[in-house]
């Protein structure tokens, strides 16, 4: 081998050896506590508590991974937090209660649920100003953005629809009428569906992207369990696109479910009152946020196993890691 190559490759190998495999930051809101917990996901331990202003709810990291934005609701306004150094850099107006916060994915444009306004705003992510808004049903909260960044998704607690805005011209395309309490949606990575979890209705509904027309629904029976203590919140689907993780709330659960047939495969015990959940970049583990037990479980994807329990600050909500793939 030549020297040049030789000298490369031993760059490579000292590179490698230098970064962790696993070295990721999982940011969680805290909604009691008022703050944002950061837990190390290769040594599962906090390492730092930001404190934030008064009820963090939902967060989001920026495209580039350089920006994490909380919303605050009972401060009205975002919280921006710099990732390298966990100092919240700018904190502004964000309407009546922000309740959750997503971004384009060319990182221009800020979209907040604002719950007590009835409204889905956008935001100039550079400048922060206020930039449009669409007025939606009653209690909005769940926000998703499609895969190419024209479709976004909000679900309204009261109304019971998921609201389908165009993006670039801000206008409702359609209203769809779910289950009782819709909470959250995310869309599949190929765009074609849309995921809605229904709370007080206790199953998920599954939305045609294309033609808003509702195709199918997933349900929940927990053994042991009364179905009104069954009740989802957070959806979480894979990379690639063949296994969905839902968060049941207070049946305390993650169910694991094949995205392909509908079929729930397994359920998995966790902290109590579960609320959110974030994969890792690797999709190595899945961390789950439980608002009760002050807690983040740590599930190993490959296993479909709980590994470990972390405590954070009080009340955890949500999370996101930098690079990981978005509910």
């Amino acid at each position: 081998m030549p020297l040049q190559m030789k000298r490369l490759a031993l760059a490579l190998a000292i590179s490698a050896a230098a970064t962790p495999a696993c070295a990721f930051d999982a940011f969680v809101t805290n909604e009691k506590g008022n703050s944002v917990s950061v837990i190390d996901t290769e040594t599962l331990t906090v390492k730092k508590t930001i404190p934030v202003s008064q009820r963090p709810r939902g967060i989001v990291v920026s495209p580039d991974n350089k920006r994490i934005y909380v919303a605050l609701g009972d401060s009205d306004t975002i919280a921006v937090i710099d990732p390298q150094t966990y100092a919240v850099v700018e904190d502004f107006p964000a309407g009546r209660d922000p309740e959750r916060v997503d971004i384009s994915p060319d990182g221009k444009t800020l979209y907040v649920t604002n719950e007590d306004s009835n409204f889905l705003t956008f935001f100039d992510a550079a400048t922060k100003e206020r930039i449009g808004g669409v007025r939606v049903g009653v209690e909005p909260e769940g926000l998703a953005v499609s895969p190419d960044g024209k479709l976004i998704v909000a679900t309204t607690e009261t109304t019971n629809m998921a609201h389908f805005v165009d993006a670039a011209k801000r206008k409702t395309l359609a209203n769809v009428l779910v289950d009782a309490r819709p909470r959250m949606a995310a869309f599949t990575p190929d765009g074609a569906e849309v995921w809605v979890s229904a709370e007080i209705g206790g199953d998920v509904v599954i939305v045609d992207s294309a033609t808003f027309k509702i195709k199918d629904r997933v349900k929940f029976e927990v053994p042991g369990l009364r179905s009104e203590n069954v009740q989802p919140v957070g959806i979480n689907i894979s990379r690639d696109g063949k296994l969905a993780f839902v968060s049941l709330g207070p049946a305390n659960r993650i169910a694991v479910v094949d995205v392909k047939t509908r079929q729930v495969l397994k359920y998995l015990l966790v902290g109590q009152r579960v609320w959110h959940a974030a994969f890792t970049p690797d999709e190595k583990y899945l961390l789950t946020t439980n608002g009760i037990s002050n807690d983040v479980s740590v599930i190993d994807v490959a296993a479909q196993k709980v590994v470990k329990s972390i405590q954070v600050g009080e009340s955890p909500w949500d999370l996101a890691i930098p690079g990981a793939p978005k509910p």
